[in-house]
């Protein structure tokens, strides 16, 4: 054997890549509840793309690379007259549907939106309808999407239960990537080799740092960062349909791998093999687990940590909008990940700054009894120099329990809790709010408002006539499975 040589085998693709790409092909959803979430998130994400489009801070990244660009059957970008090719469509979708940070939310070791996805999903699976109509075939149908939403949210999902790239400073778009590149090559006819080609580029790709989301650089890029993850997704599947090799040991490559380069700092969130070599935990199969037990953000344009607080704050309202001056101290009660992620003091900077903070979130409900997308912005805070002066009065500490019951899977609870107490002595009732209404705890009373807000987004961008099509098209489950993609894409143009 010749020292100081490499040994050149290459090895078989790694084995998480390979229960990915099998359940993206194989595995059959069987849940009707799955299903039906499934519609609601398509719901309330396309709803909460239509209301970013009232931002010109949002709308100044959408449209073609270069100006003038026509893409044959380009897949369109909803609420507007864009039709581009389907990498720049995914980037748009993505960026509208989380510029308001107002959907959905998964919570665990690792948080995200894994309605993120749809921007690659609804790109591709339009482009390609669009393709198949104008050659005489059978449009792909929405059926399909819904499909390719529960298989990319039980990615995404599971691969964040007990795997926190947070703590390693990494951003969880890199979920969002891979959950993406897996299904939108499968929307694409990928076989297993492809698949397994693609997902090993997803995660070789250089991945985000969470710089933008934390004080005190938090700023607007993590509005528009999934959008590049998902639109990079789209990127990726197509270099490995075009026949490009993959790379097997992505993960699991010692030195240069995934795993050794940019997962080895101390986390009790990750598992340790037995030799020491780290390796993501993947505690259950893949199934629909994640979308049957998606959060909605149902009330509040606000940080899902916050969720609660701002709806403890609403309920407190009444009780102290009369006794602001009066104000000693206000405590909030929260959990760990809440403390770590949005827990801020001092001069917020800009809008994105402000949605990610604990304390301003329960500040303008304690305030106003209310909050709402505008309450973010820099007219409505500089308007209200009262709400920095009540956020000065917080102090924030930590429940052992609510951390706790985070993180239990039969709990998944996100509790906050607020008391104001008065220069006088006086106080409020400490009202805690352990479940938010986008909770699955809470469905029955959480959905017949989801629809509500739907109908009130749609309202933002379309008549009333085109509104009303859109809503009963979408609360009819065996309607919507089997329209055509492209027909649907067709009812959100501008």
């Amino acid at each position: 054997m010749t020292a100081n040589a490499d040994q050149n085998e290459r090895p078989d693709y790694d084995e998480l890549l390979k229960q990915i790409a099998d359940y993206v092909l194989d595995t059959p959803i069987d849940s009707d509840q799955a299903w039906t979430t499934a519609r609601h998130c398509l719901m309330d994400t396309l709803g909460c793309g239509l209301l970013a489009l009232r931002y010109p801070e949002c709308t100044k990244h959408l449209g073609p690379l270069v100006q003038g660009t026509l893409v044959p059957n380009g897949a369109r970008v909803p609420g507007t007259s864009f039709e581009l090719d389907p990498v720049k469509a995914a980037w748009d979708i993505g960026c509208i549907i989380r510029w308001l940070d107002y959907n959905d939310t998964w919570l665990a070791a690792e948080w995200g939106h894994p309605s993120d996805n749809l921007g690659g999903i609804l790109a591709v699976a339009d482009h390609l309808s669009r393709q198949r109509v104008a050659s005489g075939r059978a449009p792909l149908t929405m059926k399909t999407v819904l499909e390719g939403m529960i298989k990319a949210h039980e990615i995404q999902g599971v691969l964040a239960l007990e795997n926190s790239f947070n703590r390693v400073g990494l951003d969880h778009v890199v979920l969002v990537k891979v959950a993406s590149t897996a299904v939108t090559a499968w929307l694409m006819g990928a076989d297993r080799e492809q698949i397994l080609s693609a997902l090993s580029h997803a995660w070789v790709d250089g991945q985000s740092l969470r710089t933008y989301r934390h004080a005190p650089n938090a700023g607007s890029r993590k509005s528009w960062a999934a959008g590049d993850a998902t639109s990079r997704a789209v990127r990726l599947a197509d270099i490995a349909l075009r026949g490009e090799m993959g790379i097997p040991g992505a993960l699991t490559a010692p030195q240069w791998g995934f795993y050794d380069v940019l997962f080895s700092k101390t986390n009790r969130d990750q598992a340790i093999k037995p030799e020491g070599q780290r390796q993501f935990s993947v505690p259950q199969a893949f199934g629909s687990y994640v979308m049957e037990n998606i959060l909605f953000k149902i009330s509040f344009p606000a940080e899902f940590h916050a969720q609660t607080a701002a709806e403890a704050a609403v309920t407190l309202h009444p009780q102290v909008k009369d006794r602001l001056d009066e104000i000693d101290r206000i405590e909030i009660t929260t959990h760990e990940s809440a403390i770590r992620i949005i827990s801020k003091q001092g001069k917020l900077a800009n809008a994105a700054d402000r949605d990610h903070c604990l304390q301003y979130m329960a500040a303008v409900p304690l305030i106003f009894g209310e909050l709402t997308a505008d309450h973010y912005e820099d007219a409505f805070h500089e308007a209200h120099p009262i709400i920095d002066r009540i956020r000065d009065r917080m102090t924030v500490v930590e429940d052992e329990r609510y951390t706790r019951e985070y993180l239990e899977p039969d709990k998944r609870s996100i509790a906050n809790a607020i008391q104001v107490f008065f220069t006088d002595g006086s106080s409020t009732e400490k009202v805690a709010v352990e479940y938010p209404i986008g909770h699955r705890r809470r469905r029955e009373e959480g959905i017949p408002l989801l629809e509500q807000k739907f109908r009130a987004n749609l309202a933002t961008r379309f008549p009333g006539q085109t509104c009303r099509h859109i809503d009963g098209l979408c609360a009819d489950q065996q309607q919507l499975e089997k329209t055509p993609v492209s027909e649907f894409m067709d009812l959100f143009v501008i």
